[in-house]
């Protein structure tokens, strides 16, 4: 029985590249590890490289599942595993085990797994994410264990303060937390959002449902947990069909979802802001800063409108 994983040179060097050689090590004995401590075989890498280096594979008490290996130290495992556990299945894929001090977590395999981008129809995507979002989100156990929205805004703007090269970005990043603090002031709710709510993290599993996976577990007000999905809309170019469509989609959102327009607009332009600036703090190069520029206005545009 195949209880390990062969990584082809690509592979491997697209990992050392994205997360460096020691992770790489860490990885190779934590496969070997985990694939005996949950009998795991039928390993298949799934090439994503973001957060964590994700497997399907078949787990002897559990059946089809997911084996995610994470960064120990980044404390992104301990949020997704508690997250999980506290919505336990609902809309939510299941998670059968962890080990948060190695990163390493086995979680439900969502199937068929279409991704929600997959449907062709954006009346569809929309009816999709509000059944799942309306009634979704729940108090937390321990809300202390988890990061506030507010402090994601605040972090990565005082980053942006440092960093003498992005001013421009700097100032719409200023302006974003300004308008994340009044719209806090308004919705107030300390509920346990998802964090990354949009259309690679809702799944197509059995019997057309779709399953929500890979919450960042982030406290705030469900307004907060809307931007991500609207955002993930806008696509490769900034065109006046797209400024059409966005305005459309923030129609049938406020209407579905009982939030005012204004206030999807302001949410809009706070995450389109933080997405550019974490690009930025992640490595962006300055020849990509124009093209952030580009988004960041367009959703300075679409506030404004």
């Amino acid at each position: 029985m195949n209880k390990s994983y062969r990584f082809t040179e690509n592979e491997i060097e697209n990992i050392i590249n994205r997360f460096g050689r020691s992770f790489y090590g860490k990885v190779l004995r934590d496969i070997e590890v985990f694939a005996d401590k949950w009998t795991l075989t039928s390993l298949q890498f799934i090439p994503s490289y973001s957060a964590n280096l994700v497997f399907r594979c078949h787990s002897e008490n559990y059946g089809s599942a997911v084996l995610k290996i994470g960064n120990s130290s980044s404390g992104e495992t301990f949020k997704e595993f508690n997250t999980l556990s506290e919505y336990n299945g609902r809309r939510f894929c299941r998670v059968f085990d962890a080990d948060i001090e190695n990163g390493v977590m086995l979680e439900e395999c969502v199937q068929p797994g279409n991704p929600l981008r997959d449907e062709s129809s954006l009346d569809i995507r929309l009816s999709v994410f509000c059944s799942l979002f309306n009634g979704l989100h729940i108090m937390p156990t321990k809300a202390e264990i988890y990061p506030t929205y507010i402090e994601w805004v605040g972090r990565i703007t005082e980053y942006m303060s440092k960093r003498q090269d992005c001013k421009e970005l700097y100032l719409y990043m200023k302006k974003a937390k300004d308008i994340c603090l009044s719209v806090s002031a308004l919705y107030s709710q300390k509920m346990l959002l998802h964090g990354d709510f949009h259309h690679d993290n809702i799944l197509l599993g059995k019997d057309g449902e779709y399953i929500i996976i890979d919450p960042k577990g982030v406290i705030g007000d469900p307004v907060f947990d809307v931007p991500r999905f609207i955002l993930n809309e806008f696509g490769d170019e900034i065109t006046p069909e797209l400024y059409k469509k966005i305005n459309y989609i923030i129609g049938i959102l406020e209407q579905n979802l009982t939030i005012p327009n204004t206030i999807l607009r302001q949410c809009l332009y706070v995450e389109t802001a933080m997405g550019i600036c974490w690009s930025v703090e992640d490595g962006a190069t300055p020849e990509a800063y124009q093209s952030l520029l580009k988004e960041v206005a367009f959703a300075d545009a679409i506030l404004n409108t």
